[in-house]
């Protein structure tokens, strides 16, 4: 999917690394020396865990593609000041949450921008389009209440949207959801719960599988 740029990447000669490569203190070890087979590696490890993630905040698989490649560019230049404080899965994570919200934020202002605009007569262009429904949640129950489940999640405070898509698009536990938000499993259970009941008030009774 991914075919991103590697300036810089030194070939570190090397014996065979696909064994040694899986650990992964190892593997955060190679990055760091620069070498381009353990970026890879990292890339082909997680690139359609990080794209899912953004696009199930994001709802387009275009925006989805670029900031997915964002983030690997991100870990590319900042992977020399990773001190392994997180798992490399939690860094991503967050780095693609952080990424998709703001690309969200955005799209928002654009819309808004785009909504005045057209109220005031300057321009009649369309500066934001409807999310297309390439994406697995398209089959529950049908264009319209998919729609509307990503319109109701699109509207959750971000810690919520996060923990929420975290939960049910990826399935991480709520230790893992915990790492990325940087905050407790207690506070996990209260996110995932009030985002759950936020939605179901929305959405009843078109929609009953949230």
């Amino acid at each position: 999917m991914y075919t991103l740029p590697l300036p810089g990447f030194q070939q570190i000669p090397a014996a065979p690394q696909p064994a040694s490569v899986c650990a992964e203190a190892e593997l955060i070890a190679h990055l760091q020396q620069g070498s381009e087979a353990a970026f890879r590696t990292l890339v082909e490890r997680y690139q359609h865990r990080i794209y899912r993630t953004v696009l199930a905040l994001l709802c387009s698989p275009e925006e989805a593609e670029d900031v997915a490649q964002e983030v690997f560019v991100e870990v590319y230049q900042t992977i020399g000041r990773f001190r392994g404080e997180a798992t490399l899965a939690t860094w991503l994570y967050r780095l693609a949450t952080s990424r998709a919200l703001k690309q969200q934020r955005r799209a928002r202002a654009r819309k808004r921008f785009a909504y005045l605009t057209s109220l005031l007569g300057f321009d009649n262009r369309v500066l934001y389009e409807p999310a297309d429904n390439d994406h697995p949640q398209a089959q529950l129950e049908g264009r319209q209440q998919v729609e509307l489940l990503r319109a109701h999640i699109a509207r959750l405070p971000d810690q919520q949207q996060v923990a929420f898509t975290l939960r049910h698009e990826q399935e991480l536990s709520y230790e893992e959801i915990a790492a990325v938000l940087s905050t407790t499993v207690s506070a996990v259970e209260s996110l995932l719960f009030r985002a759950r009941k936020t939605l179901r008030h929305h959405l009843q009774p078109t929609q009953r599988h949230v």
